[in-house]
């Protein structure tokens, strides 16, 4: 395959997808950014052309809730941060934003240091958000470094006892400190007391084999902690992202804490959309271990409802690339490590079911994958914009072509992907990163650790998305 080597690309003739508009025409990159955007460009003899006619041209997908060489202190996937953002550039992302975790003993600087160390080979763009883990009462000031170090964003957990879990007096502290410090916290919701009684319970009957899993994380957990997270982001002036919500009234609460003058916001991901706890049932329930679980028939439509009226802000997609291997060691849900694959089959999963069946525009869908989250999270215009001067970060995708989604043709690690044999409609022609053609016609060529690291300033919180 050809290496795209000249200073000039010139994208010719796709549709492009603007923030507020379609535009047939032409986006010209020299270097690593967008130089102008318009119909017949003039170019100079040596500019390298890139057909798009037929093909929508995207802002590069922004997936900002991954986990690449995921390390829980229990389980560990086994990909590298070359896998994992080559899998994503293969599927048109083109920045990630994982998580550096601060683990027992370490000060919030090391965990940030030594996620960079890890992060080296990375072929596209990256930035954490960091999990606090293990900061005690005195040692707030620590924050304070996040900033200087460009991961202004925190994870806290209500749940995952031992390792990852605080309780209400911790978050109210953080946030206190966060809100201060300009820093944005994420959240994942699931009242930890809910799911370890409901876990005892299947457990003392014998029911952990996998199929029992939906059961033993039930979706009242989930709203319950969002709307004490929400009530703690409140007492504590602080604003807040709900992490992966995977039922409508958690997004619900978010809206009525949003209409109330809160400042919210909250993702969902293709699998709460598309996906039921109906195939705990089926031959193959360990696909579907994840945490929150998959819910009831009707949930998923409820889900896209809410996503379709704007209340969503961004589509992420957890992606954790345990193995086939790992994921079916023992038939019991306690022992199985949680999270799926997905970075690769998020933009053709929603371009078909969000984009081609009608519930989304292609712009709407955008914005929820690109211009939103880099203005969530400190990125914008740097990312998420076909704008002069924006990073030359985009996607082509042609519309046309039908197809079924395999995990024989993916690149990630895992062997599985909860999707198999899902329909698709069009797929990545080509990703550009920084201008430099990293995937093409099913051909990866992004060179190992190009990749960058974004530094992003302090945040001032929700009200850098775009609610419709």
């Amino acid at each position: 395959m050809r290496r795209y080597s000249s200073s000039t690309l010139l994208v010719k003739g796709g549709t492009i997808v603007l923030e507020d508009a379609l535009l047939t025409g032409d986006v010209l990159i020299q270097g690593e950014q967008i130089i102008a955007v318009g119909r017949d460009l003039p170019t100079a003899p040596d500019t390298v052309v890139l057909e798009a006619e037929g093909c929508y041209v995207l802002p590069g997908v922004i997936d900002g809730h991954v986990h690449i060489a995921l390390d829980t202190g229990i389980y560990r996937t086994p990909d590298d941060w070359f896998a994992g953002t080559r899998a994503a550039a293969c599927g048109g992302v083109t920045t990630v934003v994982d998580f550096a975790t601060q683990f027992p003993g370490q000060t919030l600087r090391e965990a940030v240091t030594a996620r960079l160390a890890e992060a080296r080979e990375a072929v596209i763009d990256y930035a954490f958000h960091v999990m606090v883990t293990d900061l005690p009462p005195g040692r707030e000031g620590e924050l304070a470094d996040l900033v200087d170090l460009g991961t202004p964003s925190i994870k806290l957990y209500t749940t995952y006892r031992p390792n990852y879990y605080a309780d209400d007096a911790v978050i109210l502290r953080l946030m206190e400190a966060a809100a201060a410090y300009g820093l944005l916290p994420l959240v994942h919701c699931e009242n930890d007391a809910l799911v370890t009684a409901q876990t005892a319970r299947l457990s003392a009957a014998g029911e952990t084999a996998w199929r029992f899993h939906g059961r033993s994380r039930p979706a009242l957990a989930e709203q319950e902690a969002v709307q004490r997270v929400l009530f703690l982001a409140e007492a504590a002036n602080c604003p807040v992202h709900i992490c992966h919500c995977s039922t409508a009234r958690s997004v619900a609460l978010v809206i009525e804490a949003r209409d109330n003058g809160q400042a919210a916001t909250c993702e969902t991901g293709p699998q709460y959309l598309l996906l039921d706890n109906r195939v705990y049932s089926g031959d193959e329930p360990w696909r579907y271990i994840l945490q929150p679980p998959l819910r009831e028939p009707g949930e998923p439509e409820r889900l896209w409802t809410l996503v379709e009226n704007g209340a969503v802000d961004t589509l992420i997609t957890d992606h954790c690339d345990y193995t086939q291997a790992q994921k079916t060691a023992q038939d019991d849900f306690t022992r199985t490590p949680g999270g799926l694959p997905g970075m690769e089959t998020l933009l053709p999963l929603m371009m078909t079911y969000g984009v081609a069946a009608g519930r989304l525009t292609v712009n709407r869908l955008a914005a929820l994958l690109a211009t939103n989250p880099a203005r969530l999270w400190g990125l914008w215009p740097r990312k998420g914009a076909l704008l002069p001067g924006s990073d030359a970060d985009l996607v082509i995708y042609d519309p046309a072509p039908e197809g079924v989604i395999r995990a024989a043709d993916l690149h990630h690690v895992a062997g599985y992907t909860p999707f198999e044999n899902w329909r698709v409609q069009g797929r990545v022609r080509a990703t550009i990163s920084r201008g430099s053609v990293i995937y093409r016609e099913g051909r990866f060529s992004g060179r190992r650790g190009r990749g960058r690291f974004l530094k992003r300033p302090a945040l001032n919180g929700p009200e850098n998305a775009n609610h419709e």
